[in-house]
């Protein structure tokens, strides 16, 4: 194992874990009810308890390569990782928002442009997910078609958690709030969708 990995094993339990004792006994003993399903990406630069300075026990996570919702399917016999995520935090956890969290400087969706090699089968597949948010333009790619292409994703995503029938029903219902994020690596900026006006504003 690395060596900072094994520093940080040390000091959590010889630091962090004395002074949180009791907040963990209290989860355990009393067990998790976590109030938001965040759905972010595998980036390593994207840390959704750092990103929102939560504790244990505020978030029930689900990270993906490219923060990706696939559409509700009735019946599969394949497996479904996030799908269950999904359907276990909203109608077990009985979570009140779900937020969708995409990134600047995403790979994902980089790869609706360029796509990885063939030879990678199963991200190849994984990544057809995020081919709708494809943005259209004349010219090389630039940044800003990267970024309005992240936004869009976003929105999709979003678009799909509606297919989820316990999710519309408790939308509807008014019990549970949908939330799109884009994160700017580079500024620290969160960038909020504002359905209303139909874009991402500051969150401040």
């Amino acid at each position: 194992m690395p060596r900072n990995l094994l520093e940080g094993l040390t000091r959590f339990r010889s630091e962090y874990f004395p002074q949180h004792a009791e907040e963990y006994r209290r989860l355990v003993s009393e067990g998790q009810h976590p109030r938001t399903l965040f759905i972010g990406c595998a980036d390593s630069r994207v840390v959704p308890d750092v990103l929102t300075d939560t504790a244990p026990g505020d978030l029930f996570v689900v990270r993906n390569v490219g923060n990706l919702v696939p559409p509700f399917e009735l019946e599969s016999e394949r497996h479904h990782g996030v799908t269950a995520a999904i359907e276990y935090a909203v109608e077990i956890l009985e979570v009140e928002e779900i937020i969708i969290c995409g990134h600047s400087h995403c790979g994902a969706i980089r790869s609706v442009y360029e796509p990885p090699p063939g030879s990678l089968a199963h991200l190849s597949r994984w990544l057809d997910l995020a081919a709708p948010a494809r943005v259209e333009h004349d010219g090389p790619l630039t940044e800003e078609v990267l970024r309005k292409t992240e936004r869009r994703s976003i929105v999709i995503q979003l678009d799909r958690l509606m297919e989820f029938p316990a999710v519309r029903r408790r939308v509807e219902a008014g019990t549970l709030k949908l939330q799109g994020w884009h994160y700017l690596i580079e500024t620290g900026e969160v960038q909020i969708l504002d359905i209303e006006r139909g874009e991402f504003v500051p969150h401040e």
